[in-house]
Formats: structure tokens, C-alpha cells, sequence
């Protein structure tokens, strides 16, 4: 019994494996892209202009499960406004490849009406997602709705909404990290990787 679980560990393919400047998840490997201490930094001049936006106001943070929760978590300690924080889980991706039908997973169940709505993801890319929160939150009668992203992919972006705060513009590549993830897997990174074609 022992010798047969060491023989399927031993064998197994890698899951995960850190080698410092390259990842291994699954079948694809990472490249270390964004240095953690510049993830620092964006969110920190991030945090800084929605205080500013938001200093007269108290508005309800939207945070997208589960991606931005890392996101959120590093945004919120540095805002100093009346908030208060929500949820929403929702899904487009399978692998590394937006399926372009989005899953409400986990509904709103705020009443937003007459509220300011701060959307925090970690990623925009197609804007998907943005059109699909933005129109159910319009509906349920939001004075005005915004987003704050860690990460924009322009090149991929469709939507015409505009994206008010945004810590990094990044090429049409898929990366992982900070709670960006491949399967599940890479949200833990501290740093950001992009895959390596």
C-alpha cells in the first residue's frame, strides 16, 4: 500500500512548482511579470485617488469573488472613506480562455438603489463582466456605478463603459498572481506571471 501512493506521487505531474522566477501550474508555465513591491505601489496611488473621489460620500465596495478578494484586501486597509463592503461571485473563464458567457454564480443581494457602487476586480479584460454588473446594478437603481482594477488588458477591452481606476495596463497575455489564477491555481503568487507561449 505505502509502495503504491509513493509510486503515484512520485510520477504525478507537478500541480504547482516555484522556481523563483518561473512558475509551473498544470501544463503551462509563468514568467515573473509584475514585481510585488510595484503591486504595492499602484494600489497605495489607487487608494489615494478614490479617497479623494469618495470623501464626501459613503459607497458600497462590490468586490468579485473569488479574484479580487486579494485585491480588495490590500485596496480597503489603505481607504480612509465611510464604506461599506459586498460580494459577487461570477465566472467567464475556463483555462485560460474566456468562454464569453458569464455564470452568476452568487447574486447582489444589497439594495443599491440611490447608492454609489465602486466595482473591485482583479482583472478587465473582454469588459463582460463590467457590462453585466454594470447593467444589473443600473436596473436596481445605482446613482452611479464605477470600477478599480488591478490589471486591464486595452487590447482585449470591447465595452464602452469607462475603467476609472486602473493599477496596470498589460498586454493580451494571460497571467497569474495576486489572486489572478490559472484553474484555481497561482491566486496565492505574490507576485504577477505571465504565461509563457
Amino acid at each position: 500500500m505505502y509502495v503504491c501512493i509513493h509510486i503515484l506521487c512520485t510520477f504525478a505531474p507537478p500541480i504547482f512548482k516555484n522556481m523563483s522566477d518561473k512558475v509551473i501550474l498544470l501544463d503551462k508555465t509563468f514568467v515573473k511579470y509584475i514585481l510585488s513591491d510595484k503591486i504595492d505601489a499602484e494600489i497605495a496611488r489607487l487608494a489615494a485617488e478614490i479617497n479623494e473621489e469618495y470623501r464626501n460620500d459613503d459607497p458600497i465596495l462590490l468586490i468579485t469573488l473569488n479574484g479580487a478578494v486579494f485585491f480588495a484586501v490590500d485596496l480597503i486597509k489603505q481607504l480612509d472613506i465611510k464604506c461599506r463592503i459586498t460580494c459577487v461571485k461570477l465566472s467567464s473563464y475556463s483555462g485560460t480562455e474566456s468562454t464569453g458567457k458569464i455564470n452568476s454564480l452568487i447574486g447582489l443581494n444589497e439594495d443599491v438603489k440611490d447608492q454609489r457602487i465602486l466595482i473591485l476586480e482583479d482583472i478587465v479584460d473582454t469588459g463582460r463582466t463590467y457590462i453585466h454588473l454594470h447593467k444589473i446594478l443600473t436596473e436596481a437603481g445605482a446613482k452611479d456605478v464605477r470600477m478599480a482594477t488591478m490589471t486591464m488588458k486595452p487590447d482585449a477591452y470591447k465595452a464602452d463603459l469607462p475603467v476609472h481606476y486602473v493599477g496596470f495596463s498589460i498586454p493580451n497575455k494571460f497571467v497569474v498572481g495576486r489572486g489572478l489564477d490559472y484553474d484555481g491555481y497561482g491566486r496565492n503568487l505574490n507576485d504577477i506571471y505571465q504565461v509563457v507561449v
